[in-house]
């Protein structure tokens, strides 16, 4: 039996249909916001998965073309592999929900969902985050939720919830925060230079919708709801841990893990691991349980240092930041390059510059957006946490980091018409040990005004942790997280931006949730760090964008034609354009507004390009003097190529001012001559005068 429930959320109906579709799934959820439509879906395995010690969980958002109406492009007629953008959405539904699964529970659990319409105007990735955590909570599945997900636009300095799709293009922020009943538990934004006081606002304003929204979901779930079912627990054998803290000690165990250098801690606990396996090799039951005892030993110890002794495993100060490192132009020949270190972490990005036309197209459920002009690639080889893994292309992971640093540098660039370039920045990992998109933020400002690029100002990206006690008020905030504080820890809230605003935020964190004091912390201590960084490290490299393009970028000139005349440039199959195109060695793009993009390495041959499309789409006038090429000659006179569509013709008497014989006797086929327009008669014929021979 179908039931229906449904609630006005920003100014449009949410519905959601329980039993009408997808029955046999632990939990499913029909959800209507707006005309868009997604099918979310929460699925669990009987049993756990033998021989892993962490929570299976896959989500999956499903972008079916259809939903707008569209028919796949290239030949299988079909969808293919996830975009980039269901990537992110899919990250963005599994961080808030994740922390709510029992730490101990090893069944697949799968999220589903599928975008079957969509409307422009009531967002699918906001609908599949609150369908994936109705069709949970009113699952079988044990989970501490409900969570519920709100975004907020800012448009002249008033917040708007879930805005439209035209609001969304005039919007300073683009702000997604997911909350429990009583804490903030995901924050995903992209920002134009918002101050921090007025991201704090939208943030709390996001979580008091939320507050509503579970309400919502809590009537959903008390008639729907069922039974949440047991599960086999997978916890270490008290005994055993009891026997290891003994025989290892814990003072052995702080010293392992307290250094700043990863390979020698790594190399500790392998000891402690080594000595282990000789001790139990007797006790196949014990034996096996020495990788997650080892785990739960390093969390308790760290975790204790940091929050009873404020002591962190590198020997820092609880605000200090690494070392850090930055330089530019580290690579011959590219466009632009940089190398940003903060400790063990290390990053090279490379700027490549190209046309308007080399921007990426989008082929998805946005109707919006069919083009980027800027792409951010982020590349995690395994030899820069010291593996031997091959490379399979680039994970989700790869994928979010890439957008988050993009997302960071978007508000910064120039428009197309201050900068009529596309742009592309590869952040290469070389070394890993906490936070390198945040890295790759800092080296990829560098990497663009080492370019020339003429960013507004310089960003820098940041990363704080956490580590809770007891309490709400028991806990540390830890700046410039390295790997192990990030691996047990409890957050990593990540902040980029510039000095006058932030530009990106996302926040992972393994807890149920922060409250407002520790979310008013956070942001003040990335504030001061990124600050830190942007005028005691990046400026002193290069304080701002070079005001040039390097030797070996191409030069961009753009000129601008009336779309009538594109194809008086094209020529008859292509002729003219590629006739320019052999003489001079350009690129030449035409948009159909009519503006042509001509990039060359060599200025001059840009000129002569421009000179030439000038030649074809500008009138001649009567007086003015032109250059052109003899490309025919007749016993009455020559006819001269003023442009590849514009001839005229001397006639014999208008050669010299004395008697000529013979026309060979003055010009001949092939020479360059400077001509005066006489006459453009009726019939559109150009009459011209020989002013004089151009030697080569």
């Amino acid at each position: 039996m179908t039931k229906q429930f449904s609630m006005e959320l920003a100014g449009r109906t949410l519905m959601v249909e329980v039993g009408r579709v997808a029955a046999q799934a632990n939990g499913a959820a029909f959800m209507h916001y707006g005309d868009t439509v997604v099918l979310s879906t929460a699925t669990a395995s009987e049993k756990p998965r033998d021989g892993i010690d962490f929570f299976p969980l896959s989500v999956e958002y499903e972008e079916k073309l259809y939903a707008v109406g569209k028919i796949p492009g290239g030949y299988l007629k079909r969808e293919g592999k996830p975009s980039e953008n269901a990537i992110l959405t899919d990250r963005v539904i599994d961080r808030p929900m994740r922390p709510l699964f029992p730490k101990d529970y090893r069944n697949d659990v799968a999220l589903n969902n599928l975008v079957m319409s969509v409307d422009p105007d009531c967002s699918p990735e906001l609908t599949a985050m609150l369908g994936s955590a109705i069709a949970t909570a009113i699952s079988d599945i044990p989970f501490d939720g409900p969570t519920a997900s709100t975004m907020v636009g800012l448009i002249d300095g008033e917040f708007v919830i879930n805005p439209t799709s035209a609001q969304k293009e005039v919007s300073d922020l683009a702000l997604t925060v997911a909350s429990t009943r009583e804490k903030v538990i995901m924050i995903e934004a992209g920002a134009n230079e918002v101050p921090e006081d007025v991201m704090l606002e939208a943030i709390f304003k996001a979580h008091e919708v939320n507050q509503e929204i579970i309400k919502f979901i809590d009537t959903i779930v008390a008639e729907c709801g069922k039974e949440k079912h047991d599960y086999e627990h997978h916890i270490v054998d008290p005994e055993m841990y009891d026997d290891m803290v003994a025989f290892i000690t814990p003072e052995a165990m702080e010293e392992a893990v307290f250094t700043d250098d990863k390979q020698t801690r790594e190399a500790n606990i392998r000891a402690i691991e080594e000595k282990l396996e000789e001790r139990y090799a007797e006790n196949e039951e014990w034996l096996v349980q020495i990788g997650e005892a080892v785990y739960a030993f390093q969390k308790k110890t760290v975790r204790k240092m940091i929050l009873k002794d404020h002591k962190r495993p590198d020997g820092r100060e609880i605000k200090q930041i690494r070392p850090l490192h930055a330089e530019v132009d580290c690579l011959p020949r590219v466009h632009g390059s940089a190398l940003f270190q903060r400790g063990q972490t290390q990053v090279m990005t490379v700027t490549t510059l190209g046309s308007l036309s080399e921007a990426q197209r989008l082929d998805g459920i946005d109707v919006t957006e069919t083009t980027k002009r800027y792409m951010h690639h982020y590349n995690f080889p395994s030899y820069s946490v010291g593996e031997t893994r091959p490379s399979r292309g680039p994970g989700r992971r790869e994928i979010g980091h890439g957008a988050l640093a993009e997302r960071a540098l978007v508000p910064v660039l120039p428009s197309e018409e201050e900068f009529p370039y596309a742009i592309r920045t590869v952040s290469e990992i070389m070394e890993s040990n906490g936070s390198t998109s945040q890295g790759s933020i800092c080296a990829s400002s560098l990497s663009l005004m080492s370019a020339g690029v003429p960013i507004k100002a310089p960003v820098a990206g940041i990363s704080v942790g956490l580590v809770t006690g007891e309490g709400d008020d028991d806990y540390i905030i830890l700046t410039d997280i390295q790997g192990l504080e990030d691996f047990f820890g409890d957050m990593d809230f990540k902040v980029a931006g510039t000095d006058k605003g932030i530009t990106a935020i996302q926040m992972d964190i393994k807890i149920h949730g922060l409250t407002e004091q520790i979310i008013r912390e956070a942001i003040a201590r990335t504030k001061e760090a990124r600050t830190h960084i942007l005028h005691d490290v990046m400026n002193p490299v290069i304080p701002a964008a070079r005001d040039h393009v390097g030797e070996y970028a191409p030069k961009i000139s753009q000129y601008k034609i009336d779309p009538e005349k594109i194809s008086e440039v094209i020529g008859k199959q292509g002729k003219t354009i590629n006739g320019i195109i052999d003489e001079t060695g350009v690129k030449i793009d035409i948009d159909e507004s009519g503006r042509i993009d001509i990039l060359s390495e060599d200025q001059a041959m840009i000129d002569k390009a421009i000179s030439i499309i000038k030649s074809i789409v500008e009138p001649l006038n009567v007086g003015d003097i032109y250059e052109g090429e003899v490309v025919r000659i007749m016993n009455f006179g020559a006819f001269v190529q003023l442009s590849p569509n514009k001839d005229g013709m001397i006639h014999i008497s208008k050669l010299s001012n004395e008697r000529v014989e013979k026309v060979e006797d003055v010009v001949n086929i092939g020479d360059k001559v400077a001509v005066k327009v006489l006459e453009i008669d009726k019939m559109g014929r150009i009459n011209l005068k020989l002013e004089e021979k151009i030697e080569d």
